[in-house]
């Protein structure tokens, strides 16, 4: 498995699930700060046409294009779920956010081979490790 910092360099476009349009939100704040910073960001959210400037799809499934990272802004009630919708889709690597926990998702992700992480802010290890994008300016 490779380490968060693996995974943050060797990514290029990271979906976002629970992608918020609320700016005082981290589901917002997070995702925008990593765009920013170079990687291309899909957001998930069944309530939005257009989050951080980019289209956002309703659900994983909904994207027409492989992604290198699922990243979760759920609550970790929905976490199980939402690491099956990424499993589903081929996702190389699940990242759940911040105080996020799923200790089912979790299993489910190794037993596929699958990366995952959880209790992790991307944006601290994109700070911590002075990781830029491969878009960045």
């Amino acid at each position: 498995m490779r380490s968060a910092e693996q995974i943050l360099r060797e990514a290029t476009t990271i979906a976002v699930v629970g992608a918020s349009r609320d700016r005082t939100k981290t589901a917002h704040s997070v995702p925008l700060s990593i765009q920013r910073h170079g990687w291309r960001i899909i957001p998930v959210n069944p309530f939005a046409d257009e989050i951080f400037g980019v289209k956002a799809y309703r659900t994983l499934a909904d994207i027409p294009e492989p992604v290198d990272v699922v990243n979760v802004f759920r609550p970790s009630k929905d976490a199980t779920q939402v690491v099956k919708e990424a499993l589903a889709i081929g996702a190389p690597a699940i990242w759940l956010q911040q105080d996020i926990f799923s200790p089912e998702g979790r299993a489910l992700a190794e037993a596929a081979g699958v990366d995952f992480l959880e209790n992790t802010c991307i944006a601290v290890i994109r700070a911590v490790h002075a990781i830029s994008g491969p878009r960045s300016p």
